[in-house]
Order: C-alpha cells, then structure tokens, then sequence
C-alpha cells in the first residue's frame, strides 16, 4: 500500500487551482496564433490578438486569465493501493481548493445555500469525479468551471 500525505494533495490542489485559472496550455496558444495567420476579418484577428496578450499577462504576472475563476472541478484516479496518511482525501481536496482560491486570489463564487446565496468565501466545496483504478498512483486534474449568467440570477 502506497502512501501519500494529505499535505502534499492539498498543496497540489491549491496549485492546480491557481495554474489552470492563470496558464493557458501551449496547444491553445498556438491555436490563437494559428487563428491569426488564417482568420480574414480583421475583428477576429484584433480578439485574437487580444487573446493572446491576455494570455502572456496572466502567465507573467500569475493573474487569473479571466475573472470567472468558477467552480472547481476535480477529476480524481485514485488507485486501490493508495491510502492517504495524515487526514481524509476528500478533505485534503476541499481544504486544497480554499488555499488556491485563496492565495491565488481567486473569484469566490460559491455559495453554501442556493436560497440564501451567502458566499463560502473560499470557492469550496469542490465538485469531485472519482475513478478507483488499479494501482498505487494519483492523478489529479482541476478544471475551473465558469458560471456564465448563473453568477448573477
């Protein structure tokens, strides 16, 4: 049985959540390049390009590409021969996400009742997708997720 301590998921969360709010992946970057070359408007090539400043602030100055940092979305393949030392894996995601919205000042979005609409104030709780695989591995993936018109109804 392979261990793994609950610090280092929850910092990796945390990481997670502050690198796909702030990094675009290199293949988009290079499809907005390509965009430009190709597209024949020049309204399109302007947005374009305006994508890809964008792009390069975020990354620089580790700000958030777009201000709807959303939900988070964990996509999580825990193998069966991993145990988490040291607390809970679900926690150890929960309290990950809190720090990366947090220290990465990220848009808080999340509210603890839909009637109330009170603010968690730190984006939790986390919405997770869990495979048990064969093996002693975990992979995380974090995907935020925007609300689009549900932040303001």
């Amino acid at each position: 049985m392979k261990e793994i301590q609950f610090d280092r998921i929850k910092d990796a969360v945390a990481k997670l959540c502050i690198d796909a709010n702030c990094l675009l992946g290199d293949d988009i970057v290079q499809a907005f390049k390509d965009g430009v070359k190709t597209e024949e408007s020049p309204a399109g090539k302007d947005i374009l390009n305006q994508l890809l400043d964008n792009e390069q602030i975020a990354r620089k100055e580790m700000m958030p590409i777009c201000q709807d940092t959303g939900w988070a979305v964990v996509w999580l393949k825990l193998g069966s021969g991993v145990r988490v030392q040291g607390g809970e894996l679900y926690e150890a995601i929960q309290q990950g996400v809190a720090k990366g919205y947090t220290d990465g000042y990220l848009r808080k979005s999340i509210v603890e009742d839909p009637l109330r609409r009170k603010n968690t104030g730190n984006n939790t709780p986390a919405i997770i997708y869990t495979d048990i695989v064969p093996g002693d591995g975990l992979e995380l993936t974090v995907q935020p997720k925007g609300g689009g018109s549900e932040n303001m109804s």
